[in-house]
């Protein structure tokens, strides 16, 4: 009797199961649709807007594309065999590093300082903070005009130095002066963005532990240096990124101050890549250019990413 009980009871239960298994089933297949139908959006913009136009660059820069001439070969590696012997590419290299190496150490640099000073609460700080902040929304083209009028060879700020008996360099066309005043827009114009992120995390360090190294007689510069840094060092690394990468795909400055000159002095790599496109028509090579920008940027990114727990100390 306990036996025929006991198997009316199991069978009961898988009955059971059995009923229940398919609204489960059903909530689970409901739970799906609607992550698939969130997160759907975000994969069909990066596979239409990302990974197809890589693909396809990619592709473009296996063959000799000109429009004018609607000629579409395939060619192979003979772009990428181009690029080894092509001088104006290696010039455009070294412009680009000379541009991004500025560009980071001032921009960087000149951020948090302000951010320091900002977060000493002087008075005049809301104004000082708008300042610098206001370039940051300003049109990139019509900040780029500006100081192309500014930084002319007989007015701006030449102007302004040959009142005091100064003789202003030509900004623009000098060498040794051009790719400074390229950089020196650029930082202006980006410097605020950064000087917020920095403000951000100078006001996360605990005051607390600024206090008790205070009292046991650390100065001010020993707590900012072996105290601050290390705290705001996690924006510090992506206050890098953001720089580095924004430095390698400078165009509108270059484009609207110098034209690439004087001579190739600032040609960088996206100018130069510009110039192959659409001024030689040569859409083939450029997509070869643009595969080596790619890989440029990532190697980048990944070898900060990498080396980001010897200096980011917060992370295990």
């Amino acid at each position: 009797m306990v036996t025929s009980a006991s198997a009316v009871a199991v069978a009961a239960a898988e009955q059971t199961g059995r009923r229940r298994r398919p609204r489960r089933s059903a909530a689970t297949r409901r739970d799906w649709l609607v992550g698939y139908t969130m997160v759907a959006p975000q994969v069909l913009g990066a596979l239409a807007f990302v990974v197809a136009p890589l693909v396809a660059v990619f592709w473009y820069s296996l063959h000799e594309w000109n429009v004018l001439a609607n000629t579409f070969t395939f060619a192979g590696a003979d772009n990428y065999e181009r690029m080894l012997a092509d001088p104006g590419l290696r010039d455009s290299l070294v412009a680009s590093l000379w541009f991004s190496v500025g560009l980071v150490a001032l921009n960087i640099s000149l951020a948090l300082v302000l951010a320091v000073l900002l977060n000493q609460k002087l008075p005049g700080t809301t104004t000082f903070r708008t300042f610098f902040f206001s370039p940051v929304v300003v049109s990139l083209v019509a900040w780029t005009i500006v100081w192309s009028f500014l930084l002319q060879a007989d007015g701006g700020i030449n102007g302004f130095l040959a009142t005091v008996g100064i003789d202003g360099p030509n900004w623009l066309r000098g060498e040794a002066t051009a790719m400074l005043s390229v950089i020196v827009v650029q930082v202006f114009k980006n410097v605020g963005l950064n000087m917020i992120l920095f403000l951000a995390a100078l006001q996360a360090v605990p005051v607390e532990i600024q206090e008790a190294a205070r009292i046991d007689g650390a100065s001010a510069w020993r707590r900012f240096r072996s105290m601050t840094l290390p705290l705001i060092s996690p924006t510090i690394l992506l206050v890098s990124i953001l720089t580095i990468v924004g430095s390698l795909e400078v165009f509108a400055q270059i484009a609207v101050l110098t034209g690439g000159g004087p001579g190739n002095s600032t040609t960088v790599l996206v100018y130069y890549l510009y110039q192959q496109a659409f001024r030689f028509n040569d859409f083939g090579y450029a997509s070869s250019i643009s595969v080596l920008l790619f890989v440029i940027v990532l190697v980048l990114t990944l070898v900060q990413w990498q080396t980001r727990k010897r200096w980011v100390f917060h992370e295990v």
